[in-house]
């Protein structure tokens, strides 16, 4: 028995909100340094929540899409700078750019849909390898101690689980091209 699209569909749209939802928690209870790349996959959960609605988001919402996730690309370029361990964060915010631009070139009637072969097969196999080695590590992660004094840090797998969900999410919405 499988799920009707839609109700999937909006079952990606809560999955992705919720994990917007706790990024931008992390936001707020993250260190300095740890803040911007929260910050983007706070963007990210969020924008993939909106773009997985099914009902669409309307003529202007792809425009607009496009120009959130340009800045994220910028964003993550800016992430750079600290090293290539934000590298995700570019490759994520460029996946979602270039989904934005194809529903933006499919509401103005220039495409069909699908993009170039390449672009999304690159992009398919990047987020399959992406939730394949997040999903071991997952697995494979040990709970660590409490340090005492302080707020209480952000659990790692929590953190890993959402960054999970958020590419299996990538994943499905690159599927769907």
């Amino acid at each position: 028995m499988s799920l009707p699209a839609s109700l999937s569909a909006w079952l990606l749209v809560l999955l992705c909100a919720v994990s917007g939802g706790y990024c931008l928690r992390r936001v707020r209870r993250s260190e300095r340094e740890a803040r911007g790349g929260a910050a983007g996959e706070a963007v990210m959960g969020f924008g993939m929540a909106v773009m997985a609605v099914p009902s669409g988001i309307g003529p202007w919402g792809p425009g607009i899409l496009l120009a959130v996730f340009g800045g994220a690309v910028l964003h993550a370029l800016w992430l750079l700078r600290d090293g290539v361990h934000h590298a995700h964060h570019l490759v994520g915010s460029l996946a979602m750019a270039y989904m934005a631009y194809m529903a933006l070139t499919m509401a103005g009637g220039h495409g069909h849909g699908g993009g170039p072969p390449l672009v999304t097969g690159a992009l398919l196999l990047y987020f399959a390898g992406y939730v394949l080695l997040g999903g071991a590590r997952l697995v494979t992660a040990g709970g660590g101690g409490q340090p005492s004094g302080g707020p209480p840090p952000v659990p790692a797998e929590l953190t890993r689980a959402c960054r999970l969900a958020m590419g299996m999410g990538m994943l499905a919405m690159l599927l769907s091209l």
